[in-house]
């Protein structure tokens, strides 16, 4: 088997996300569980050998895809938080970029939602990141209370129901189809932020 490197290049930042991307193709293919590296490495052409070389086993995989997107969704979410907008304003674009991170620019999110199956010397610092997120979210969500614009709720509840209902889009959604993640990010935003919107007396 061959030395795994110690630091990462370019390169291999490159091959880590086409291993990802073929690594989601087969966990919508076989269920997360049934998967193995073989299958991945068979949706590569890949000699599995080489495989290992970029991850030890599957565990290491789905680490890389937690910290991956997590490092992904923090950052967008830092930025959008940060914008002079109302608050409303950054919840339709938080929503919408959740979708777009999960199905475009983190293939393979579908191990996103398995933090369980994640070894438990580095679950600490994803809990860690995943915390800081939703973080984010109920803060934008407690300006919009504040400036009357999103009903009065509670934000950790409210961050939970729009969180699940935007990460099980990796469960259904198909690169190619007939809408991009981006339109059906803006879709979501639109619904679930008009659920949380303060309707005016008639």
């Amino acid at each position: 088997m061959q030395k795994r490197p110690r630091r990462a290049t370019a390169r291999s930042k490159a091959q880590k996300r086409r291993i990802l991307e073929a690594a989601s193709a087969v966990f919508r293919r076989y269920g997360l569980h049934r998967a193995g590296m073989r299958d991945i490495a068979a949706e590569l052409d890949m000699h599995v050998g080489n495989l290992y070389y970029y991850f030890e086993n599957k565990a290491e995989l789905l680490a890389y895809c937690q910290e991956e997107t997590l490092a992904d969704l923090l950052s967008t979410g830092r930025q959008i938080a940060s914008l002079d907008a109302p608050a409303d304003e950054k919840l339709r674009r938080l929503i919408a970029a959740h979708v777009v991170s999960l199905n475009e620019t983190i293939r393979g999110s579908l191990a996103h939602l398995e933090i369980e199956a994640v070894a438990d010397d580095r679950r600490a610092e994803i809990v860690r990141r995943r915390d800081a997120y939703e973080r984010i979210w109920r803060r934008v969500i407690r300006e919009g209370i504040a400036a009357g614009t999103l009903t009065k709720v509670d934000p950790k509840v409210a961050t939970m129901s729009l969180l699940g209902s935007v990460n099980w889009t990796v469960k259904w959604f198909q690169a190619g189809g007939r809408r991009s993640a981006a339109h059906i990010g803006r879709e979501f935003a639109d619904m679930l932020v008009g659920g949380l919107a303060v309707r005016e007396a008639s």
